[in-house]
């Protein structure tokens, strides 16, 4: 199965994107499932090293260093980058500066969907 996963939410404040990454692990442990991250809105500020949360709390950048670990691919939307001073440089090893044109084709691409 190919699976994309679109996240729109802060980093912190809700637990949308929390979530949307732990589905993401989930199924980048799954056997035969291929998967890809997309990045968009607020959203893209979960790419961004150096994220200090307290002991015991989650961490996203920790979370996506895991799954690009496993060389799931994860897009950042520029356009939501940009608006939000994100520079390339900011992002964790293994995030790229996307575009909505590579999410049409990710979309195109995957059997499954999910946005949160």
């Amino acid at each position: 199965m190919k699976a994309l996963i679109i996240l729109n939410d802060p980093p912190y404040g809700t637990e949308r994107s929390y979530n949307g990454l732990r589905l993401a692990m989930s199924l980048a442990k799954t056997k035969d499932t291929a998967l890809r991250l997309f990045l968009m809105a607020d959203a893209v500020v979960c790419a961004k090293v150096g994220q200090k949360t307290p002991e015991g709390y989650y961490n996203l950048e920790r979370m996506l260093r895991g799954l690009t670990a496993r060389e799931v691919p994860v897009g950042a939307c520029g356009t939501c980058m940009g608006a939000r001073g994100l520079t390339d440089q900011e992002l964790v090893d293994g995030a790229h500066r996307s575009s909505m044109t590579e999410l049409a084709e990710w979309t195109l691409w995957a059997d499954k969907v999910v946005s949160f």
